[in-house]
């Protein structure tokens, strides 16, 4: 089934894009590295870096729309309340047929449980913020964030994409 192997690559993703280290410098190389691959491949996207002390990065592209910077927010709060992917816990929900309302009491107003946002997480220490990206489908809001992870981190991305 490929909810489960997609959930499989994203545990494996969520414990290789990793860092040792974070900063602000680093926040800001993670959303500008994306916003050159938006503007490289003219993607109408809203890119995000947010730690759970301030926002650290933001910008909105040619083509996004003024609903993206809301689906930001709702997918950056499922990685907030949940510490991992908002893809993964969307794929999750999906295979267990439920949603965050059912199963958490959760308002779909403020929580979106849709591909775009990920974990920042520091080796030692845990998840402290979320990068988050939104306007395209959902599969490749979180493939984009994915593959500027492992740009960064220098990883080899052919080993952690989501299979075609």
């Amino acid at each position: 089934m490929i909810i489960d192997a997609d959930l499989e690559q994203i545990a494996l993703q969520e414990r290789e894009l990793q860092f040792d280290s974070f900063s602000l410098a680093t926040g800001w190389a993670l959303g500008a590295l994306l916003r050159a691959m938006a503007v490289e491949r003219k993607l109408g996207v809203v890119i995000d870096v947010t730690l759970f002390s301030m926002p650290v990065f933001y910008s909105a592209l040619e083509g996004s729309t003024p609903d993206n910077p809301n689906w930001v927010r709702r997918k950056r709060n499922c990685v907030f309340r949940f510490l991992k992917s908002s893809y993964a816990l969307g794929l999750s929900l999906a295979k267990q047929d439920t949603t965050i309302q059912a199963k958490f009491g959760l308002s779909e107003a403020e929580f979106a449980p849709h591909g775009g946002s990920f974990p920042i997480v520091v080796k030692g220490t845990g998840c402290i913020g979320a990068v988050t990206v939104s306007g395209l489908p959902q599969r490749d809001d979180h493939n984009m964030v994915v593959e500027a992870l492992a740009q960064l981190l220098g990883k080899d991305i052919a080993s952690l994409k989501l299979s075609d």
